[in-house]
């Protein structure tokens, strides 16, 4: 028994491993984190974090929501199609192969992949496949495609509050003035291994060791499914701290919404169409309202005549301890004023061991705060600076 139970999880685990979608999320994370660092040495000569880090996160910051959609999904016992998760993944892929992350929420990429079945059942000809057939795979699927988009939605709203909002990239921007601002960039892409529920024999028939369970008359399969997500957005009117929290907090709600407007779709399939169809509509207003409150007002960050304004700030650098925050603008060091990064600077090498700062927070409160300056250090306190 214990033999048997270890194979079937080798052979989950190989099948997820094999699947050209994992591999390609992984090289679009390093080109992600490729594209950044080239981004951020152009405008700083410095990168905030190593390119490896989209890497690294791609799938360390997702584990647990992945695990817990798993066991919603598979717990609720809503049964996935075969081909439905073809086309989910070949959405997934061109969404993350393309770049455009605006359009990496899952009620997009889950909620195309079932009107694309649903057009093809209604208005193509006829298709069966070894067990698998497109006749009537619509309105059984409808409520299994509306539930997954809205729980897969809620862990994205998760990871766009927890998760994005640690990693926004600052770069320069020329105002309408001709002076340059930091705007912050949010690229990330996620990968979910979630296992999903599949009927039939379509799965045993390509593997026929795969490993299956029975329901009354009717075989199933236990499926691992690498699910992307990706998101972006450019904070200019907000800092990201404040707007992706927002956001997420939309996205949440949202997906909440279309899991259970989504069930009911068990008495009758259109009421399960009607949430999915209403959850790309309503993920679209959120990404276009969000986009377009950026682009209008002034910037978070710009220069300002008060002292030098804080665009990042390196991780274990002076700074960071020091808790310096984008939109902050220091105003003296070592009890010198500085209006530019050259005086900032310069004021700091009066005392090369020791480092006190007059700093306005984003309120405009002033506070004072000091820190010791070691060999080590970043020469320059780990600042990225409005200039």
């Amino acid at each position: 028994m214990t033999d048997s139970w270890i194979e079937d999880v080798l052979q989950a685990a190989g099948m997820f491993f094999l699947n050209p979608l994992l591999w390609l999320i992984l090289l679009a994370a390093v080109a992600l984190g490729y594209m950044r660092v080239k981004r951020e040495r152009r405008d700083y000569n410095i990168r905030k974090l190593p390119g490896k880090t989209e890497f690294r996160r791609v799938l360390a910051d997702s584990w647990l929501p992945a695990l817990i959609v798993s066991i919603v999904l598979s717990g609720i016992g809503l049964a996935a199609d075969a081909g439905w998760i073809v086309l989910f993944c070949a959405f997934m892929l061109i969404m993350a192969v393309s770049f455009y992350y605006q359009w990496g929420s899952p009620v997009y990429t889950a909620g195309f992949a079932f009107f694309t079945l649903l057009i093809w059942q209604r208005t193509g000809p006829g298709v069966s496949y070894r067990g698998w057939s497109l006749d009537g795979v619509a309105d059984e699927l409808a409520v299994t495609a509306a539930v997954a988009a809205g729980v897969l939605m809620i862990a994205e709203g998760f990871l766009i509050r927890k998760s994005a909002v640690r990693y926004p990239s600052p770069r320069l921007e020329k105002t309408s003035r001709g002076l340059r601002a930091a705007v912050f960039k949010v690229k990330s892409l996620w990968l979910l291994p979630v296992l999903l529920i599949v009927p039939g024999d379509m799965i045993s028939a390509h593997l026929p060791y795969w490993p299956q369970f029975t329901l009354g008359s009717d075989s199933f399969s236990l499926v691992p499914v690498p699910v992307a997500i990706g998101f972006s957005q450019i904070a200019r009117r907000q800092f990201p701290d404040v707007l992706l929290p927002k956001i997420g907090r939309s996205v949440i709600w949202t997906g909440i919404a279309v899991t259970a407007i989504g069930l009911g779709g068990l008495y009758e399939p259109v009421i399960a169409w009607a949430a999915l169809a209403a959850g790309i509509i309503i993920r679209t207003v959120i990404t276009v309202t969000a986009a377009a409150g950026e682009r209008r007002g002034g910037y978070a960050a710009s220069p300002s005549a008060a002292g030098v304004v804080v665009a990042g700030v390196l991780p274990g650098s002076p700074a960071e301890k020091l808790g310096l925050l984008p939109g902050e603008v220091i105003r003296a060091v070592n009890g010198m004023q500085v209006a530019n990064e050259k005086e900032l600077y310069d004021a700091i090498q009066v005392n090369a061991a020791h480092c006190r700062l007059q700093v306005a927070d984003r309120n405009g409160e002033v506070r004072l705060m000091q820190q010791v300056l070691y060999r080590h250090d970043h020469y320059q306190l780990g600042l990225l600076l409005v200039r």
